[in-house]
């Protein structure tokens, strides 16, 4: 009776390379920001990202230290159930400050850049205007939504959807007196590097001079 050889590699080929990039890009790192970060030049982290040269665990930890993540967020493989949420068991949760009911969807997983949200939004609520990195998409599910995008009002209600890059100033209200639910789904990098939250949501206020909107960065504190 045969018997078969050792396996010499894993079942699964992670290409750390590009997990390395995406998670770098999700931060708006540079290359070189990160290789100050990391200590690591900036020609050897290119090699790096494009799967040419293969770090050493300790090369892997500064850069996933530089990067805010730990070591498992590049060998660790997603299961498919990590994924899966069910509407009756699906935890809600509030902001501080915010009358929002927030219903999460997504999952993180290495590489992933999506989040995604269910919003109740109560009667009479307003958002502030907003701009910042990556896209949005939003769906109403039930109710009536008036969005506010680069000056321009829209009424949505069940079933329209809008999709827009974050840059845009962009702001919505429930004006009418029952609640309104939405699916929101975006790329926006809600924490950076070392948990911290990013500082790339913008606050947008009217500048009363001109009437057009002003940027000011929001305070992380």
């Amino acid at each position: 009776m045969s018997t078969q050889p050792a396996r010499a590699t894993p079942d699964v080929d992670t290409r750390i390379g590009v997990l390395i990039r995406a998670r770098r890009k999700q931060l708006g790192l540079t290359l070189q920001q990160l290789g100050e970060a990391s200590g690591l030049s900036v020609g050897y982290l290119s090699q790096v990202e494009r799967d040419n040269a293969t770090p050493t665990l300790g090369s892997l930890a500064g850069i996933a230290r530089a990067l805010g993540v730990g070591l498992d967020y590049f060998v660790a493989q997603p299961r498919a159930e990590d994924g899966l949420t069910r509407a009756e068991s699906r935890q809600q949760f509030s902001i501080a400050g915010s009358s929002i009911i927030y219903e999460r969807l997504g999952t993180e997983f290495p590489g992933s850049q999506l989040s995604s949200f269910v919003l109740t939004v109560p009667p009479g609520y307003s958002s502030e205007t907003v701009s910042h990195e990556g896209e949005e998409l939003i769906y109403i599910l039930e109710g009536t939504i008036t969005q506010y995008l680069d000056g321009e009002e829209m009424v949505m209600k069940a079933g329209d959807s809008l999709h827009y890059r974050g840059n845009t100033p962009h702001a919505w209200k429930n004006t009418t007196d029952i609640p309104a639910r939405l699916l929101w789904t975006g790329t926006l990098t809600v924490f950076g590097a070392n948990g911290q939250a990013n500082n790339r949501i913008e606050l947008v206020s009217p500048d009363k001079s001109s009437g057009k909107p002003t940027r000011k960065t929001k305070s992380n504190s």
